[in-house]
């Protein structure tokens, strides 16, 4: 696993997925997506990268930057294509998809660029800031899961293409119901997070009593 402070190197390949995120903290739903965006669109990898100031989040409830980026490392190592960016936590101001689009787009030049999301932000995508430009910097791919049907997305995959021109595929995914608001309530309850998320990450909010107040 290599971590990656923004800039790609010339020598990768030519498809790149981005898989943007609070991560708060990394589980098995944000590893399979990545993977099922890999394997079913033909990406050479996947750069996770985790917000520093989330234009849509409280940061009352969010770790710090540090421990989730020490959480993805853990949970990506022993996967080749996969690998993590430091880009928006190292960033004063609040993580705009479309800068960070833009910074990557400017140092992949020849490259393909893929954002990866969660099927029920594509919803609301239209109200993101600059909709326009990250539909012209990169092919945006939604994950089909917590029980949306993918015909219900139809619509809305075509009012973007239509506003935008934007470039849209669905990931499917297994039917795997996880979140990382789930895993902090059950580790504050004291409730058994196994199998939710990696033994190594679940080894590290042991070891750190992350998430118990």
């Amino acid at each position: 696993m290599e971590e990656k402070n923004f800039i790609l190197n010339t020598g990768q390949g030519g498809k790149i997925g981005l898989m943007g995120g609070t991560f708060n903290p990394i589980h098995y739903g944000h590893l399979l997506i990545a993977e099922n965006a890999y394997e079913q669109f033909g990406l050479d990898e996947v750069i996770f990268l985790p917000t520093g100031q989330s234009p849509h989040k409280d940061a009352r409830h969010i770790l710090e930057a540090e421990e989730r980026m020490e959480m993805i490392r853990l949970a990506i190592a022993d996967n080749p294509h996969f690998s993590c960016s430091d880009y928006e936590i190292r960033k004063e101001s609040i993580s705009y998809t479309y800068l960070t689009v833009q910074a990557f787009s400017e140092q992949a030049a020849g490259k393909e660029l893929y954002f990866i999301m969660g099927a029920d932000s594509l919803a609301y995508f239209d109200s993101w800031m600059r909709p326009d430009e990250i539909s012209r910097m990169c092919t945006i791919l939604a994950a089909v899961r917590d029980g949306l049907n993918q015909a219900e997305l139809i619509p809305i995959r075509d009012f973007l293409q239509e506003k935008y021109g934007a470039r849209i595929g669905f990931i499917s995914t297994p039917n795997f119901s996880v979140s990382s608001r789930m895993i902090r309530k059950r580790i504050a309850s004291r409730q058994s997070i196994r199998y939710l998320v990696p033994d190594v990450v679940e080894q590290y909010l042991e070891k750190h009593a992350v998430y118990l107040s």
